[in-house]
């Protein structure tokens, strides 16, 4: 899809929802023990509500192999509350998770933008297509407008299609990961086909539309990675169930 193509209730300024995501890359010599920790920990403190988690395997690109976990939608004020060292926490993360993990990690925290996405029905999540991009200074708003054709072109040529646009809430210059078109879809078929999106784009608004759209964002962006992540049901507190209603 274009740009070869979690999700949130209505938001306010101000108490918008947000997703924590973390990525975990275990010592080669211990994902036996790494995975069950993970498993446990999260089906004992992210099973539910606010704080509920989910696990995902990178299948390629430099953090292929690594996982992403991923908790949430929350919003900012619920982190004071998260689970901690009181409830033992902590305490289970460092001795089933971190004691396997290799140094280094990522973390991001990332923003649902429900406007410019497209969630038209519930669906079991099972894999997905991230898009990150990479966006110049002072040009983040102009990529989000951006966001706005594409969402028309998906809703009229693809409307069974889903994907949502996420924004980095801590961005930089260094890692380019500021912007991300996540696709949601479930047989790896789907990334075989031609969707012919450069003609549809034309048809819906006028010829020579896409060839400006192209330009309008290299000027807002410099450069982008793709990744298939997989979901792991068995290492996640929740299952892949997502209601559209949850992400409008």
């Amino acid at each position: 899809m274009f740009l070869l193509p979690l999700l949130a209730t209505a938001q306010t300024d101000g108490d918008y929802l947000v997703f924590e995501t973390v990525v975990l890359t275990p010592n080669p010599a211990h994902i036996t023990e790494f995975e069950a920790g993970l498993a446990a920990h999260n089906k004992k403190y992210h099973g539910e509500g606010t704080y509920a988690a989910r696990t995902f395997l990178i299948a390629n690109g430099p953090r292929s192999s690594s996982y992403a976990w991923v908790m949430g939608p929350f919003p900012w004020k619920s982190l004071d509350d998260r689970p901690a060292q009181a409830g033992g926490h902590d305490a289970d993360w460092n001795k089933n998770v971190h004691r396997y993990l290799m140094d280094g990690g990522m973390g991001t925290y990332l923003k649902l933008n429900a406007d410019v996405s497209h969630f038209p029905n519930d669906f079991m999540m099972k894999n997905l297509l991230v898009d990150f991009y990479d966006v110049k200074r002072f040009k983040s708003q102009d990529a989000l407008e951006l966001m706005k054709p594409i969402q028309k072109v998906m809703m009229e040529k693809f409307p069974d299609d889903t994907y949502g646009i996420y924004t980095n809430e801590f961005p930089n210059t260094t890692d380019g990961m500021d912007l991300a078109y996540i696709s949601f879809f479930e047989k790896s078929a789907w990334l075989g086909e031609d969707p012919d999106f450069a003609m549809k784009y034309n048809e819906v608004h006028g010829e020579g539309s896409f060839e400006k759209f192209l330009k309008d964002w290299e000027a807002a962006t410099q450069g982008a990675q793709s990744e298939l992540w997989r979901f792991l049901p068995d290492l996640s507190g929740i299952s892949g169930e997502i209601l559209a209603a949850d992400r409008q």
